[in-house]
C-alpha cells in the first residue's frame, strides 16, 4: 500500500468550512468531510485536501483498433493505446466492466500497476498507435493522470480520446479543450428515471454536456446507446434521442446502437434482438441522422459508412476491421460530398 504522503492531490476542487471539500470534477459535486470518499470511490478528503487514490495505478492496458471505442469517423483503421484506472462515478446495473469500475475500496491501492505518463506515451509509440484512449472505466475519475499523459502524447504527435458517460463538470470540459481530440459519450437513455434507477445519476447533465462538446469545442464527438430490452428500447424514446442528436448537435454526429448482453446485476436479462437494433437504425435515419451504426452483434450490416448524399459505400468494415476505405480527402469519390470526421493524422 502506498503511503498517503505519496498520493496525488486532485484537480478541480474547493475547500469548504470545517476541513470539508467540494469536488468539482463531475456533476455530482460531492461534498466530502474529512476522510470521506467521493461517489467514484477514488477521490478522498484527507485533512482538508482532495486526493486522487488511483493516480498512476492502471488496471488495464491494451492496443485496440480505434473502431472498438467505438469511433468510426476518427482516424479509421488506426490503433489506439487504451488505458484505465479503477473506479466510476456511475453504478450501472448492466456494466460490462464492473470488476474494475465498481471497486472494493479496501484493496484500492493494490489494484493495478504503477506507470508514469511518459511510459504510457512511449508504449503507445512503440506499438505504432495514432492515439491514446482513456476508456474501460470512466476517464474523468483518473483525470489527473489522463491530462498529464495527454499533454505528453500531443507533444509526440498522438491524439487523445475519452470514452465517457458524459457526466463531467463544465470546468472539466474547459480543461479537456487543451488536450482532448475526440470523445465517445454513452447516451444511455432519454429517460431521467432510467438514469436514476439503473445508473444512479441524472439525464440532464449528460444532455447539456453533449451539446457543449458538439457546439462549443473542437472535440470530435460520437455517441453510443446500449439498447437494453424492456428498459430503453421503446421506439418513441429512440426517436426522441435521434431528434435530440439531429437538432442539438448535428445530423452528421455518428450514433452507435449497441446490443446488450447480460452482465453484472443484470446478467440474467435477455440480449437485444438484432431486429430491435435494425428498427432503431431506421428510426434514426427517418429522424435525419446521416451516420448510424450497429454494434456488439454478429452482423455484416450496419457497420459501413455510407455517403448520405448518393448512397455510395465509403468505408466497409468487418467487425472492428476496416476492409476498404474509398474516401478521397474526406470526401465521397462519387459525388464529392464532404463526410464529417477527422480523417488525417
Amino acid at each position: 500500500m502506498r503511503e498517503e504522503t505519496k498520493l496525488k492531490e486532485a484537480s478541480l476542487w474547493q475547500p469548504l468550512d470545517d476541513s470539508a471539500v467540494r469536488c468539482e470534477l463531475c456533476n455530482f459535486y460531492c461534498r466530502l468531510s474529512n476522510n470521506q470518499l467521493g461517489r467514484c470511490q477514488v477521490r478522498k478528503n484527507i485533512d482538508g485536501k482532495l486526493y486522487s487514490l488511483n493516480y498512476d495505478r492502471l488496471c488495464a492496458l491494451a492496443v485496440d483498433p480505434i473502431e472498438k471505442k467505438p469511433l468510426y469517423h476518427f482516424l479509421p483503421a488506426t490503433k489506439s493505446f487504451s488505458i484505465a484506472a479503477i473506479g466510476c462515478n456511475f453504478k450501472c446495473g448492466f456494466c460490462q466492466n464492473w470488476q474494475i469500475s465498481q471497486p472494493d475500496v479496501s484493496g484500492l491501492f493494490d489494484c493495478g500497476d504503477s506507470y508514469s505518463p511518459q511510459q504510457i506515451v512511449d508504449m503507445a509509440l512503440r506499438a505504432g498507435c495514432a492515439s491514446v484512449s482513456y476508456t474501460y472505466t470512466e476517464p474523468t475519475i483518473f483525470f489527473e493522470f489522463a491530462q498529464e499523459t495527454a499533454i505528453i502524447a500531443k507533444e509526440n504527435g498522438l491524439k487523445n480520446i475519452f470514452v465517457s458517460n458524459g457526466y463531467f463538470s463544465e470546468k472539466a470540459i474547459e480543461k479537456m479543450q487543451g488536450f482532448l481530440d475526440a470523445i465517445n459519450i454513452d447516451l444511455k437513455s432519454f429517460s431521467d428515471s432510467f438514469y436514476k434507477d439503473v445508473c444512479h445519476a441524472s439525464l440532464e447533465p449528460v444532455l447539456r454536456n453533449i451539446e457543449t462538446i458538439s457546439n462549443s469545442t473542437d472535440i470530435w464527438l460520437e455517441l453510443t446507446t446500449l439498447i437494453v430490452p424492456d428498459q430503453n428500447d421503446n421506439p418513441r424514446e429512440l426517436r426522441d434521442i435521434a431528434e435530440f442528436i439531429a437538432k442539438k448537435t448535428s445530423p452528421s454526429t455518428p450514433w452507435h446502437l449497441s446490443a446488450f448482453h447480460g452482465a453484472f446485476k443484470m446478467d440474467s436479462e435477455r440480449a437485444t434482438p438484432i431486429a430491435t437494433l435494425t428498427s432503431a437504425a431506421q428510426i434514426a435515419s427517418s429522424a435525419g441522422l446521416d451516420y448510424v451504426y450497429l454494434g456488439n452483434v454478429r452482423s455484416e450490416s450496419g457497420r459501413d459508412t455510407i455517403c448520405p448524399n448518393c448512397g455510395e459505400t465509403l468505408i466497409k468494415r468487418r467487425s472492428f476491421e476496416v476492409v476498404a476505405n474509398h474516401l478521397e480527402n474526406g470526401k465521397c469519390p462519387s459525388c464529392a460530398e464532404k463526410i464529417a470526421g477527422v480523417w488525417d493524422r
